[in-house]
């Protein structure tokens, strides 16, 4: 016996679940211990920050898309959206400060953040 409708279970497989599994993605890479991307220094920084950015680019999107499918506020939803992702960006940090040749970092949580603000905008513009 089902507590939730069917349709109700439909909508949260639908908008919740992919949030839920992309930040997965997320943890699940940052429990790797690092690797060298590139041999330059600089291309390795640049590769992995991109990541970050994307990554929680990504994560906002998806939180946001849960959101506005529950209907909240598009604009109300856009904060929350990044509200989650930088949470989320400060407990995938300390995550990191368990994970061998990691450690826990600020400018990270910037990244992230930076990148749910300019994705999730962009989005917005495109696609609302």
């Amino acid at each position: 016996m089902s507590f939730l409708p069917k349709k109700e279970i439909f909508k949260a497989m639908k908008f919740v679940l992919p949030p839920v599994l992309w930040a997965s993605v997320i943890f699940y890479f940052s429990s790797l211990p690092t690797v060298t991307a590139s041999e330059f220094y600089l291309w390795d920084f640049l590769l992995k920050k991109t990541a970050h950015f994307v990554e929680y680019g990504i994560l906002a999107i998806l939180i946001y898309r849960a959101l506005t499918n529950y209907e909240i506020k598009k604009d109300r939803a856009k904060w929350l959206s990044i509200l989650i992702a930088f949470l989320y960006a400060i407990t995938d940090e300390y995550h990191q400060s368990f994970v061998p040749g990691r450690g826990p970092s600020v400018r990270d949580v910037v990244i992230d953040t930076i990148g749910a603000v300019i994705l999730l905008t962009a989005a917005n513009k495109m696609l609302y």
